[in-house]
């Protein structure tokens, strides 16, 4: 047999080599890979996150702002982002056009809705823009303009058919009040970051100051997907929530304010003055509630003529003029100077070199101290210096607050300037000539007046609640900045400022309520030019009013101010008045402080309901006069509002809460506070546009709701809404709402 030679293949050994040399490079490279997880120095778990992996942000709401009764001032409301489709591939069906086919037609018709901020030619501009690579976008946007719509408006531009017009809904900075408050509250906008997303920002008032505590924090969900973007089954999907921000609630009364504000609108347009300036405070308290100037602007348009980007009451300093006569009157009485019947000569004072007159130039001769006062003469002022004595008099100046800052939680506060280095400049002083006080100074000081001797800080902040929890994070307390006058002389000064309202002599008679006794002082200031002179004429001046009432026992002090105004003979203190007396009569109204001889209002007495049968006792307040509204699908009550035993307005709601899906009530002429209340026990999306009273909603009375789809319910303020609203819960029983 012959034996088989065994022959060397070169080709097979190459091959062998080749092939595994190639699995073991391959093989250290994947154990590589597995042991270190980078490539070529980057982590494969972060490229295949950054590739894989998406995120979506959750858009956190920015605080809302209440007043002190917990009625929104400034809130992010639902609203509607307009979006233009303009490339022809959108649409499938010709007949159903979902692109822009006649951009001109597009833009006559949006600019309806979206001028003055963009005009027809600016619209059709964007409409018809090419991109660099000169290819039609997708679809475009119309900035600022084309951002806040409000549901309203969506649905009218919705009505005009315009193919390819779309709508997102969004959020927007919302002041349901316009014109309210806007140089305390200020403003927010939105503004785009570098990284693209939107944030809103407080541009001036409280909403910059306290823009931080606003602000939230935006959450975010991620979650992973394949290649084209479809999410991965069984990945994980991770969702980190968004974090809203801080509530703040205010001192002030949405109600008083609304007085202010009306009544300032009408002086405004009678007069044309050159500004004004309102202040309505809590003397026992300090609480500031009500403020407010002009010219002014709304917050939502931002529109305004003439007007200084600051608040006056604060930040700027005035010649109070005879209003500062009152705490001369307190300095003399407490330091045992005051004679009211001894006599002095009126009608000029000479001081070394310098001579001051009473404002009628002449004088009234020998008259007594009282009706110096009451005639607010300059010169019973300088005799009263003179037995004060200089230096106690700028004592008590000190302890009154002027020259210093009050301290309320507002930035920018100015201090005012007592000018004491020569004798005339102290003589001016007491009449309110030279020196300057901010209107927050003269607030401060007149507590000490109203509240028997003790001087309350003014302050505008109630308290900042976290938004989620519902807990406190700051309480702002009364703070009470000493004691400058005795309690009894704050009381004579009350009484001789009344007299000013009802002595024939008196020059504040315009300022007499009928039903409530007023104290308080006038002033009329001669303004300062640039040149150092003054301005002359009857339209030339500062007419001011610093009052309090009832005189007894003051609740409200309010100062108002009114510049230059176009009075057409009348006299100075007239728009003043006008001004003053609705305002302070229709607030102590509000706060259910009664005139003589009123009887009180009967009340119908609850209880607690819970676990009785809601149509029964739905029976049981309709016969009583109440308004039951059951929320839920009725049977056995388990949560009632107002809670407990409670003394109600005839006609006042009482909403009693069941188990079940919640039919929907008839909505018209509900206030605001109302539909908040139901949107809570019910748990249902409602969306509240406007303020004041309910005038349309967007599902029918009586529909049964078990989705969560939005109801939006139109309010509007009427003309009556100035008049206290006899539904609305006591102020006890609103610190009990718990609105979400």
């Amino acid at each position: 047999m012959k034996k088989k030679r065994f022959r060397f293949q070169w080709g097979a050994f190459l091959l062998l080599i080749f092939y595994g040399g190639l699995f073991f490079l391959l093989f250290t490279r994947m154990v590589t890979l597995q042991a270190t997880g980078e490539v070529e120095g980057q982590a494969l778990a972060a490229k295949a996150a950054a590739k894989y992996q998406k995120e979506s942000a959750i858009t956190a709401n920015r605080g809302k702002i209440y007043d002190t009764n917990g009625k929104v001032i400034a809130e992010d409301t639902l609203s509607y982002r307009l979006i233009a489709v303009v490339n022809e591939s959108a649409t499938t069906n010709p007949e159903k056009p979902r692109h822009v086919v006649d951009a001109k037609r597009t833009a006559e018709i949006l600019a309806e809705y979206l001028e003055p901020e963009m005009d027809e030619e600016a619209i059709y501009s964007r409409l018809t823009k090419l991109k660099s690579d000169g290819k039609k976008p997708y679809q475009v946007e119309f900035g600022s303009a084309g951002r806040g719509i409000s549901h309203e408006i969506m649905n009218k531009i919705k009505e005009e058919n315009l193919p390819g017009i779309l709508f997102v809904s969004d959020l927007k900075r919302y002041y349901p009040n316009g014109v309210f408050a806007s140089h305390l509250i200020g403003f927010a906008l939105k503004e785009e970051n570098e990284d693209g997303t939107v944030t809103t920002k407080g541009k001036m008032g409280l909403e910059k100051t306290y823009d931080e505590v606003l602000t939230g924090e935006n959450g975010k969900v991620e979650y992973q997907t394949d290649a084209f973007r479809y999410l991965l089954p069984n990945s994980e999907k991770m969702i980190t929530p968004a974090k809203d921000g801080d509530d703040i609630y205010l001192t002030l009364d949405k109600t008083i304010q609304s007085f202010v504000e009306d009544a300032m609108t009408r002086v405004e347009k009678e007069y044309n003055p050159e500004s004004m300036s309102v202040v309505v405070a809590d003397p026992k308290t300090g609480k500031i509630l009500a403020m407010s100037q002009r010219p002014t602007f709304n917050p939502d348009t931002r529109s305004s003529e003439n007007m200084k980007w600051l608040n006056e009451v604060i930040e700027e300093t005035i010649e109070p003029g005879s209003t500062m006569k009152t705490f001369t009157l307190a300095s003399a009485i407490d330091t045992g100077k005051w004679a009211p019947n001894t006599k002095f000569k009126s009608g000029q004072y000479t001081i070394l070199d310098r001579t001051i007159r009473d404002h009628n130039q002449v004088g009234w001769g020998p008259i007594t101290y009282l009706e110096g006062f009451q005639r607010s003469s300059n010169t019973a002022m300088a005799n009263l210096l003179k037995l004060i004595g200089d230096d106690v008099f700028l004592d008590y100046l000190g302890r009154f607050g002027f020259g210093q800052k009050t301290g309320i939680d507002l930035p920018n506060e100015a201090t005012g300037t007592i000018l004491s280095q020569y004798p005339i400049q102290r003589v001016t002083t007491t009449y309110g000539q030279g020196s300057t006080v901010t209107p927050i100074q003269l607030i401060q000081a007149m507590t000490a007046i109203a509240n028997d001797g003790k001087m309350m800080q003014p302050y505008v902040i109630d308290r900042i609640v976290d938004s989620s929890t519902g807990d406190v994070i700051e309480q702002h307390e009364p703070i009470e900045k000493g004691q400058p006058i005795s309690a009894d002389t704050a009381k004579q000064v009350r009484e001789i400022l009344a007299s000013t309202l009802t002595s024939e002599f008196g020059t504040a008679k315009h300022f007499v309520l009928e039903e409530y006794h007023v104290a308080g002082k006038t002033g009329t200031a001669q303004i300062p030019k640039a040149n150092g002179a003054y301005s002359w004429g009857n339209d030339e001046f500062l007419y001011s009013f610093l009052g309090m009432a009832p005189v007894d026992d003051p609740q409200l002090i309010m100062y108002v101010s009114v510049t230059k105004p176009k009075l057409k003979g009348k006299q100075g203190s007239i728009p003043v008045s006008e001004i003053f007396n609705p305002v302070m009569q229709n607030s102590l109204k509000h706060l259910n402080i009664n005139p003589d001889d009123v009887k009180a209002v009967d009340r119908v007495a609850t209880q607690d309901y819970t676990g009785r049968n809601a149509e029964a006792v739905q029976v049981e307040l309709a016969n009583d006069g109440l308004q039951p509204v059951i929320v839920g699908g009725g049977g056995e009550i388990i949560e009632q509002y107002p809670k407990g035993e409670h003394k109600l307005m005839e006609s006042s709601f009482v909403f009693l809460k069941t188990a079940g899906n919640s039919t929907l009530p008839n909505f018209t002429d509900w206030s605001l506070r109302n539909v908040l209340v139901f949107k809570m026990m019910s748990g249902l999306n409602i969306e509240v546009v406007g303020e004041g009273f309910a005038v349309s909603q967007s599902a029918s009375a009586g529909t049964v709701i078990s989705d969560s789809a939005p109801i939006v319910v139109k309010l509007e303020t009427p003309a009556e809404s100035l008049i206290p609203d006899v539904e609305a819960p006591s102020e006890g029983e609103i610190e009990n709402i718990e609105i979400e």
